[in-house]
């Protein structure tokens, strides 16, 4: 069948109840009733020849062809879209435009204080949304358009992802101001090992990246305690004798209220890189060059 005889507007209902996978919510996300909403499902029922999406309880679930077709169609909707955006100039001035940006909450901290700061003054009227995806869903979100860009560590993603790196980051080492084992502010590799640590990752298990590095020379440190959270950890070294491995530049905004002693870390560490991610077909598009213009900015 030749595109020309084919309703394209059909295509952002498939896209709509994929996201929202219900037809009630579908018509709120796009301002239309419900019955249109179920007229169009019925037209591309008919244009592919299948179900597209069975119900199951409240929810309408994508049969496998529905599956197979929504990452091409959420790319060439977005397509469409940077088309009609690139065709009118951006204005960061007078835009009202909302970005979204994933970001681990590890970076949020040190990321948004500086971004905003940009953002504020060169587009006053625009919004950012930041949100934790997870890794596996980050190509797709990106390629769909419901991320503009990403931050996040190196990661095996296809051709059609673009990336730049960000400015790196140092390890250093949290403990309590007057610790009995830290002597003239120096920490030494042995009393590294001699500390009891704290562990901060949003995993269950696992090594950190200091722990992959000590194991790479034979040696292994204590961890007393494994939490989610540097605040947490950052305070639990100012009551205690525990020490916090963590990013530099984090460490010295997480910090300010605790004045715990910040040092380097005694063990030669890769630096801790981050990357900026977007899709292809924005890599022209005026308003997403900007935001990625701001966000290197901030990481400087």
């Amino acid at each position: 069948m030749h595109i020309s005889k084919v309703d394209l507007n059909l295509f952002t209902v498939l896209d709509a109840i994929y996201t929202e996978g219900s037809i009630t919510r579908a018509s709120l996300k796009m301002n239309l009733t419900q019955p249109a909403i179920s007229h169009a499902l019925n037209r591309l029922r008919q244009l592919f020849d299948d179900p597209l999406f069975e119900r199951q309880g409240h929810t309408m679930t994508p049969t496998p062809l529905a599956r197979s077709i929504i990452e091409p169609v959420r790319r060439a909707l977005r397509g469409f879209e940077v088309t009609l955006s690139g065709a009118a100039r951006f204005e960061a001035a007078s835009s009202e435009r909302s970005f979204s940006l994933a970001v681990r909450d590890v970076l949020e901290a040190s990321v948004l204080p500086p971004l905003m700061a940009n953002i504020a003054h060169s587009a006053p009227s625009t919004t950012l949304n930041t949100l934790q995806v997870s890794r596996r869903e980050l190509e797709s979100e990106l390629a769909a358009g419901t991320l503009d860009a990403a931050i996040d560590i190196l990661l095996p993603l296809s051709n059609d992802i673009r990336r730049a790196q960000l400015a790196g980051d140092q390890t250093v080492v949290l403990v309590r101001r007057g610790h009995p084992l830290i002597k003239r502010r120096k920490l030494t590799l042995e009393t590294y090992l001699e500390l009891e640590h704290i562990q901060t990752s949003s995993r269950r298990r696992g090594p950190g990246l200091e722990d992959v590095e000590l194991s790479r020379h034979g040696l292994q440190r204590r961890i007393r305690l494994r939490c989610q959270h540097y605040f947490a950890a950052c305070r639990v070294v100012s009551q205690t004798d525990l020490a916090l491995t963590m990013p530099d530049r984090l460490a010295r905004i997480v910090n300010q209220q605790f004045d715990n002693q910040i040092l380097p870390l005694p063990l030669e560490m890769p630096s801790l890189d981050v990357y900026l991610y977007w899709h292809a077909n924005v890599d022209n598009d005026p308003a997403n060059s900007w935001l990625r213009a701001q966000i290197a900015a901030a990481m400087n």
